[in-house]
Parts: structure tokens; sequence; C-alpha cells
């Protein structure tokens, strides 16, 4: 389960920025997760749930997850679809001549805090 060292990295990054910006409290930390990412949002709320509790920053904070849907793009016809559907053949023209052009990411879009 990877999720737990995403979430361990997610909170020394959270912590840092809290620290630049002298922040005593964070609400919330949203993140954007791509669809073909590898991670397992339940698990990564999970991981977030139990890690959360050792730090006094983030005791209290929420993890929104939003997923990202994975989309490739063909080269040969230029049609863009889904990728968990039809994965790595483009079903206009059958091409595999594509590639993804989004659902791998996995970042932090947003960290709401508390104002001093």
């Amino acid at each position: 389960m990877h999720e737990l060292g995403i979430v361990f990295k997610i909170i020394d990054t959270v912590k840092e920025t809290a620290a630049e910006n002298q922040v005593s409290r964070i609400n919330s930390v949203t993140l954007d997760v791509g669809e073909v990412s590898t991670v397992i949002p339940s698990y990564l709320t999970d991981c977030w749930d139990w890690a959360v509790k050792k730090h006094d920053i983030l005791k209290t904070a929420k993890l929104i997850v939003h997923q990202i849907p994975a989309v490739t793009y063909c080269q040969d016809c230029q049609n863009q679809y889904e990728t968990v559907r039809y994965g790595k053949t483009c079903p206009r023209c059958g091409s595999q001549s594509t590639y993804l052009i989004q659902g791998n990411e996995l970042y932090i879009k947003e960290i709401e805090v508390t104002a001093p």
C-alpha cells in the first residue's frame, strides 16, 4: 500500500507550506488524483485519517479527493477518448498510436487554512 507513503509526503508538503505562511491550523487539503494514477482514493483517505492525528496543525483536517478522468489521444485521427473504457486502442480508427493526456496525475490542488 503505497498510499501511506503518499500521505506522509503530502503531510510534509502541507506542513512546510503552513510554516512558510505562518499558518497554525489546516482545515482541509484537496487533491486531484488521476483515474489511472495507481492511487486508490479510499485507501488514501483511510491513511490520511490515521496519519493526521499525529500532527497538531492537521488533527481535524479533512482530505478531499477529486478524481480526474483518464483521457487518451489518438495521433492518427486526433480523437480523444476514455482510457479506462478503451485502453490503448482508439475506438474510432483502431490505431494504437495513442498516448495518455490526463489521468495519471496526483497533486495538491488546495489547502484551506484558518486565518491567524
